[in-house]
């Protein structure tokens, strides 16, 4: 799943949420709960990949910033803290990418990699 999913699902959370605490480590599992569904497709490539995630990433950067310039400040740092868990457990993409290590244990890489079920053929593809 793309990161800005990620992103606006946080940010809704902790909206709702309204304690910082709480709104991350929902933000956390809703990513995984979002990871386990069937997207996207096979990348092909990492470059196809990066030609995707890129944008995505400065996309998912500018959501953030948007809405926490937006949100109420008595929900702000929620909405921040949602955002923030719920992208965090894809840290390991870049660090992967540019250090060649993910910065999570083992079983959490494992997990992760193993709910992330790419849907070649997504209802929408013919």
């Amino acid at each position: 799943m793309l990161l800005t999913n990620h992103v606006l699902s946080g940010a809704l959370i902790g909206a709702l949420v309204r304690r910082p605490l709480a709104a991350f480590a929902a933000g956390v599992a809703s990513h995984f709960v979002l990871d386990a569904m069937p997207h996207w497709g096979q990348w092909g490539s990492q470059r196809r990949f990066l030609r995707v995630a890129v944008p995505d990433g400065l996309i998912s950067l500018a959501t953030m910033g948007a809405f926490a310039a937006i949100s109420p400040p008595e929900r702000r740092l929620a909405v921040l803290a949602g955002m923030a868990g719920a992208a965090l457990p894809d840290l390991d993409k870049p660090t992967n990418l540019w250090f060649g290590w993910s910065p999570f244990p083992g079983p959490v890489n494992r997990f992760h990699g193993r709910i992330q079920h790419e849907a070649p053929r997504r209802p929408t593809s013919s």
